[in-house]
């Protein structure tokens, strides 16, 4: 069925605006909202588009949250002004209904929108988050820190990871993402973290994987996010650097440059981590300038795709209506999610 089709689907029958609800005195938060209930309160500006009907007049689409997940949200009525309006990252005022269509999935269809004031929200409840204290999971990559052997790559691993190291202040805090796994704050540090882990595991049972090489290029392996994606935790985003090189080649020189500033350093380690970052996408057709060549590198790609994979259920979850046990399509899954427990 074409875009135009599913647009007149979503249109008021009688094409009359339909008349703004009262305001809400509570937000509700997305992650609780139900088909039919009315919507007011305030949400992030994720994404904005605006988009033509057949007849040429505009309507807006927005993708709007908070710290419970996301929603879309159209609206067809001063679509260029409210457009202007809702700048990516902007906390503003929705007005609404919120709508599950088997066919058109669920939706908020905006009646009003306008500049949030200062004091009807805080930034806390519109910036998702981990479900993991941030304090637990540094504690966690501290452990593992202290568990590789190898003098060389526990001097690298410093360098980013050091308490007074600019590059962990921001690894603390970026996202893994912008959409689909981890897309929020702490979020790198959350999923590098369970990759090295599993890493650090699963070496355990495979013979001939150096261990020490192996975790490394896990803690290493996204460290190009971190230039790669900006601060803004209501509007996760590509910096300039990021859409222009990539968060691959980004981290292999970032790397190299550090390494390179080790006197001394073994050109062999140093081969063998590069490696891992630069094939960690695992083909060619994903980003990776070459294919993982190591048992290493394979190990890391396999964990790493598999820990996006697993995130992408999380990020799901979090977006689905209540009551709801079967997700739509998901470009990340090539197809649909089920969560048993909601079935259940």
């Amino acid at each position: 069925m074409s875009e135009q089709t599913q647009i007149d689907a979503l249109l008021p029958a009688d094409s009359v605006p339909v008349e703004a609800p009262a305001e809400p005195a509570l937000r509700v938060p997305l992650g609780e909202l139900e088909d039919g209930q009315r919507v007011g309160g305030v949400y992030a500006v994720r994404e904005r588009e605006l988009r033509r009907k057949r007849n040429g007049e505009p309507w807006l689409r927005l993708s709007v949250g908070d710290a419970t997940g996301t929603a879309e949200a159209v609206c067809w009525e001063e679509a260029e002004a409210r457009y202007a309006l809702c700048c990516t990252g902007s906390p503003v005022f929705v007005s609404g209904v919120f709508e599950i269509s088997e066919r058109w999935g669920a939706k908020i269809k905006i009646s009003s929108v306008r500049e949030a004031e200062p004091h009807e929200y805080a930034t806390e409840d519109l910036a998702a988050e981990s479900d993991v204290s941030v304090e637990q999971l540094e504690g966690e990559l501290r452990e593992l820190l202290a568990t590789v052997q190898n003098p060389h790559l526990r001097e690298l691993l410093a360098v980013f990871f050091g308490e007074q190291s600019e590059t962990w202040r921001r690894f603390r805090d970026a996202p893994a993402a912008k959409t689909y796994h981890q897309a929020y704050r702490h979020g790198l540090l959350e999923h590098t973290l369970s990759v090295a882990q599993a890493v650090s595991a699963a070496a355990n049972f495979f013979p001939g994987i150096d261990r020490d090489v192996a975790v490394t290029g896990a803690l290493l392996h996204d460290i190009g996010k971190c230039v790669a994606y900006n601060n803004d935790p209501l509007a996760i985003d590509l910096t300039d650097a990021g859409r222009l090189q990539g968060e691959i080649p980004l981290g292999y020189y970032t790397v190299r440059r550090a390494i390179e500033d080790l006197p001394g350093f073994d050109p062999h380690l140093a081969q063998c981590v590069l490696h891992i970052i630069l094939s960690h996408h695992g083909q060619l057709e994903h980003g990776s300038p070459v294919v993982p060549a190591t048992r290493e590198a394979v190990l890391v790609h396999m964990i790493d795709n598999l820990g996006g994979r697993l995130g992408s259920f999380d990020r799901i979850e979090r977006q689905l209506p209540a009551g709801e046990a079967w997700s739509g399509f998901d470009r990340a899954l090539s197809g649909s999610a089920f969560f048993a427990q909601r079935a259940a």
